[in-house]
């Protein structure tokens, strides 16, 4: 192998595919990225954990065809250091590799490319489904927090997909918190599945480092699925399992509504977590009565007042939560208004749109100690 390419579009694809590479593995192939150079002029690179694996092609130039696995890791820091000019990266007979630039010139040793895991998803498949870029980064943003971190959770820990004829709904929970996004989409028939919080969010990050690409195009078969972004393409396994009915847990009344601005109760609440923090469950009480939203939070460190006028229909209304689970909430809504429904002190808070149902979040509330 023989080739020579742009230093920084060689580190950022780098970049994109180190995502796969295993962190924790006895297996030493598996710390290393794929170098396939091809007579028509591109080289592809790989990297894959078993779990995801990540392929993307760029175009240099190939003098001599051939592949090799490096290190992920030490490869990569030394294409970053390289000043941004042409790079030689020439195979030597012993399979070392030589990395040289005009004023720099480093030998890496090679892993065995035979046992280099295959990345095919060789599955039949399902559905074929195209997302607009834009849509499914803002729907992995507006559901991803809400999965579960706890990986004795199962599904939980994913973020599931749901396909119906007219939209589609990125769903997480995590027996805390409820995320729903909803898009309109028109797909031939009803579908779902479930990939990894962890994993969909990696996905979205390369979308958002790919910069050009306009759809995303999945590919789903019965265990695995593939993303094609641009000339990125991942191909990772589906969560099996049954996902929660989370509609089941929504509550289908309440007893007080309130619309209110979105970035000043942000604010609000960061300012009183600060005590929060100090005490037990992040606790802040919120008191709604007459058109008046009250925020208090007390520690041993001292305590807090907030005080926003709101529009109220229904009861006046004591309730106490997690200040952080709001906060992530109202972190990923871009509205200037939302619409908050209670039923009771002690019952699951809904928080919507004004208007549409683009988002639902179900957030239970802190039992608020006797003072």
């Amino acid at each position: 192998m023989k080739i020579t390419c742009n230093q920084q579009i060689l580190s950022k694809t780098l970049n994109t595919v180190s995502k796969a590479v295993s962190t924790r593995t006895t297996l030493p192939v598996l710390k290393g990225i794929l170098l396939e150079a091809k007579a028509d002029g591109s080289l592809t690179l790989t990297a894959s954990d078993l779990e995801i694996s990540i392929q993307k092609t760029i175009q240099v130039n190939v003098e001599e065809p051939g592949s090799a696995v490096v290190v992920s890791k030490l490869f990569g820091d030394i294409i970053r250091k390289l000043p941004n000019e042409e790079i030689l990266l020439e195979q030597a007979e012993d399979g070392s590799i030589l990395i040289k630039t005009n004023s720099s010139e480093f030998t890496v040793v090679s892993l065995p490319v035979d046992e280099f895991p295959k990345v095919s998803d060789q599955e039949e498949e399902r559905d074929h489904l195209v997302f607009d870029a834009e849509i499914f980064k803002d729907m992995v943003k507006k559901t991803s927090f809400a999965a579960s971190l706890d990986e004795s959770k199962g599904v939980l820990v994913g973020v599931l997909t749901e396909i119906h004829p007219e939209s589609v709904s990125m769903v997480a929970l995590d027996g805390y918190r409820l995320a729903i996004s909803t898009e309109k989409m028109t797909s031939a028939e009803d579908n779902h599945f479930i990939i990894s919080a962890k994993i969909i969010n990696e996905i979205s990050k390369i979308i958002a480092e790919d910069g050009d690409a306009e759809d995303v195009e999945i590919y789903l078969g019965k265990k695995k699925a593939t993303f094609r972004i641009g000339t990125t393409e991942v191909v990772l396994r589906l969560m099996e399992g049954e996902y929660i009915k989370y509609r089941d847990i929504m509550p289908t009344q309440s007893t007080t509504d309130i619309v209110i601005g979105r970035a000043i109760l942000q604010e609000s609440i960061e300012r009183a977590s600060l005590l929060a923090r100090e005490g037990k469950n992040n606790l802040i009480k919120m008191t709604i009565k007459n058109n008046l939203l009250t925020i208090t939070s007390r520690s041993e460190e001292g305590n807090v007042r907030e005080e926003i006028i709101m529009e109220k229909e229904g009861e006046d209304l004591e309730i106490g939560f997690n200040s952080k689970f709001v906060i992530d909430v109202l972190k990923v809504i871009d509205d200037d208004e939302i619409v908050m429904h209670f039923l009771t002190g002690t019952s699951p808070c809904m928080v919507k749109p004004v208007s549409g149902d683009a988002y639902e979040y179900l957030i239970l509330p802190v039992r608020i100690p006797t003072m």
